[in-house]
């Protein structure tokens, strides 16, 4: 009998033991929190990673997790993971420091892969490779933020899926990964089992949809509210706008369309234009000419003198700040162009045109 008593007594002690050491409580803390939240996503930075977004993508995150802005992980849950608890640097200097090692993928409903500029220096370790086969085997989400795609290639695992990089990158992509299919033409794409960015501020475009998808409406809005971003237009949309006077169908059109919007001030080649989305500049005055009865340069010029028209609209800004912001680097050229395009100065436009009143 007493033999009895000690064994059960000895088996408690055991049991409590286990139950109260750090690693039963590290593991048993995060089950619960993987049940309690809505989304949580791991986040792997590479070597000189973009801060700016990574800060989107989180901040949308946080901001979302709660009916205000409190730092509160309610609905939402996130971890920095990392080989090691070393602290990585951004690209601008600014070092975040890991806030686990890599454990469990499956903890994850997405692993999210932040980027920076391309060097020459591998963005991450083997293990980071082992880790992101790991998860893929296991069926968790991957998304490459800004040159997070050229990782997740890299791996091997963007076979079969589309891919979304900035234009800036799109010409290295392919010719580094020459078998794997890019566009240039969309903000992001969001898959099933990958995902991609072109980076910067439209990270949260693509932060925000996970937050719709996985919390809900109320919780979207309330993020973009506090980041002041009045909408997300969406990975389609937000890449493919185009001038109201032009009807183009072909999607390299309107994705060259949609470059030359983003790019007012520093206005790109043609040549870039084409090379960015894989084909040679003929082809592209080709497309322009058969879909807009255009040519590329005089479509840029209008959607920058469009876009000048809108501010001129606005307000009482200066014609000189008016004709930088659309590329153009005097007022004079800026003037001669917009007579040229719409038979009156940017001057007597604007006095024909004010305001509308609310």
């Amino acid at each position: 009998m007493a033999l009895e008593s000690a064994s059960r007594l000895s088996e408690f002690f055991e049991s409590w033991v286990t139950v109260c050491s750090p690693r039963y409580i590290r593991r048993k803390t995060v089950a619960m929190r993987r049940r309690s939240v809505a989304l949580k996503i791991g986040f792997i930075l590479a070597r000189s990673f973009t801060l700016t977004s990574f800060a989107l993508f989180i901040d949308t995150l946080r901001l979302a997790s709660g009916e205000t802005d409190r730092p509160r992980r309610v609905n939402a849950d996130w971890a920095v993971l990392s080989t090691s608890r070393k602290p990585i640097f951004s690209s601008c200097g600014i070092p975040v420091s890991p806030t686990i090692l890599f454990s469990d993928p499956a903890e994850f409903d997405y692993l999210v892969i932040v980027g920076g500029p391309l060097s020459k220096l591998t963005a991450v370790d083997s293990m980071t490779f082992s880790y992101l086969r790991d998860a893929a085997a296991k069926g968790v989400p991957l998304v490459g933020i800004c040159t997070g795609t050229f990782i997740l290639a890299q791996a091997d695992l963007l076979r079969g899926h589309e891919t979304c990089v900035s234009w800036h990158y799109c010409d290295d992509f392919r010719r580094r990964f020459p078998e794997l299919q890019v566009s240039a033409d969309r903000t992001y794409s969001l898959e099933a089992a990958r995902g991609s960015c072109a980076g910067g501020i439209r990270t949260a475009d693509l932060a925000a949809e996970l937050v719709r998808r996985h919390i809900g409406e109320a919780a979207e809005r309330n993020a973009l509210a506090v980041l002041q971003i009045d909408e997300v237009p969406g990975a389609e949309s937000a890449a493919s706008r185009r001038p109201r006077s032009t009807d183009a169908s072909d999607p390299r059109v309107v994705a060259a369309l949609g470059m030359m919007e983003r790019n007012l001030e520093q206005t790109l080649t043609i040549a870039e234009l084409a090379a960015a989305l894989g084909i040679s500049r003929r082809q592209l005055e080709r497309l322009f000419l058969n879909e807009v009865n255009s040519s590329p340069a005089v479509m840029y010029k209008r959607v920058r003198l469009e876009r000048a028209k809108q501010l001129l609209k606005q307000g009482d800004a200066l014609l000189i700040d008016v004709a930088v912001e659309v590329g153009f680097e005097t007022v004079s050229h800026f003037g001669r162009a917009f007579r040229k395009m719409y038979g009156e100065t940017p001057t007597t436009w604007r006095k024909n045109n004010p305001p509308q009143k609310a």
